[in-house]
């Protein structure tokens, strides 16, 4: 029996004005779509993404490439490892059909040098499901949001990770996110950006704030 269930999916609908700011133009139930503009999976998608670096806003942009990718019609699967919460990322998701979240985690901290079981079991069970997804080749965008910190703690594996980046169908577009990706994930990534933290107030005592950090 699974002590910390780890899916969280969000699905439903969303009802986007279609006259631009007139309430009383007709409204539609589904992904916002502008005719001729999306790149279909033969247009341009299964690039390799990695988001790293000691700075915040990882996940808060593989976050707002998820947005936009289901704007443009696509569906999109994040799997958020050592997490568990309702973030406000997770809250502002749910309305939008084409976008799965699923953690595995809890919200406890997991010790760096001594993990315990239950944080490896749910980050394998995490990478097993983000395999079968990637592999199936229904969703178009798939994020591993944290999957470099599950790395670096050694819950998970880089040959079980590189197995997944290289063996992905050709259109998939893939998004891995974390501090302390590893320069293998550089080789093998299209872009690599790193997030670099220049001055944050939490280092004046300000702790994160519902809406803006959480």
């Amino acid at each position: 029996m699974r002590p910390y269930p780890p899916i969280h999916a969000y699905g439903g609908g969303i009802a986007i004005n279609g006259g631009f700011g007139d309430p009383s133009a007709p409204k539609y139930s589904g992904p916002y779509l502008i005719s001729g503009s999306t790149m279909g999976r033969e247009g341009g998608l299964g690039l390799i993404h990695v988001k790293t670096g000691d700075g915040p806003g990882k996940t808060t942009s593989a976050f707002g490439l998820a947005l936009r990718a289901a704007g443009r019609g696509f569906k999109v699967y994040i799997a958020q490892f050592m997490k568990r919460g309702d973030y406000g990322e997770l809250i502002a998701v749910r309305p939008l059909p084409n976008i799965v979240v699923e953690q595995f985690g809890r919200e406890a901290f997991v010790d760096r040098g001594r993990p315990e079981e239950v944080d490896v079991e749910l980050a394998r069970e995490g990478l097993r499901r983000v395999e079968e997804v990637v592999m199936s080749g229904e969703h178009d965008v798939v994020i591993m949001d944290e999957v470099n910190v599950a790395l670096d703690y050694g819950l998970i594996s880089l040959d079980d990770v590189l197995r997944i980046v290289r063996g992905k169908p050709r259109h998939v577009e893939l998004i891995l996110t974390g501090r302390g990706a590893p320069p293998q994930l550089y080789e093998v990534a299209d872009y690599v950006t790193e997030f670099r933290e220049v001055k944050h107030p939490w280092r004046r005592g300000i702790a994160g704030r519902r809406g803006i950090e959480f």
